[in-house]
């Protein structure tokens, strides 16, 4: 009679997953006719729609690329829509909060980069060094200062679009629970 053999999970942690086994699992292949890859992106087949089509991740960026979210719907539904998701969403700004980066560490966006170029601050420039370059050089070409001067004007609302980015992306970094 043999021997009874020990299983080679040897002790915690388990090795295997729980409920493991090594039958074949059914894979669901991509719906986009003659494709033979895996369909693991499920997507809409009509607007609000609960079928589904499954593609590979190929056809399931070809599909969403002309997709209209708010296809059908009216105004107050569609404002009701992106309503509800920013609601869902918001816990994520709000742990963003608590994120590990400080400024200067790659945490700042392309347009955050761009405005510190503009107003030729380094990437790890505190806020009160951004609004100190922003006065100084707005007080330049200011067109009350420069009236008639168009160079000046264009000069002045860049400046100011670009203190409004990095104004809004430091509201955004302080945590206001």
């Amino acid at each position: 009679m043999p021997k009874a053999r020990r299983s080679n999970d040897w002790g915690f942690p388990r090795w295997r997953s729980y409920d493991s086994s090594r039958e074949t699992v059914a894979q669901r292949e991509c719906d986009r006719h003659g494709c033979g890859e895996a369909g693991l992106c499920p997507a809409p087949k009509s607007p609000n729609s609960p079928d589904r089509w499954y593609f590979c991740q190929a056809h399931a960026a070809e599909y969403n690329k002309g997709w209209d979210y708010f296809e059908g719907l009216d105004k107050e539904q569609k404002a009701e829509r992106a309503k509800a998701e920013r609601q869902e969403s918001e816990g994520y700004a709000e742990a963003s909060h608590y994120g590990w980066m400080g400024s200067g560490d790659g945490s700042r966006s392309a347009d955050e980069m761009r405005a510190l170029e503009l107003l030729e601050l380094e990437a790890d420039a505190d806020f009160a060094a951004v609004k100190k370059a922003y006065r100084v050089k707005a007080k330049e070409v200011h067109p009350d200062v420069k009236p008639g001067d168009e160079d000046a004007a264009l000069e002045f609302q860049k400046l100011q679009v670009a203190y409004d980015v990095l104004r809004t992306a430091e509201e955004r970094r302080e945590w206001k629970g």
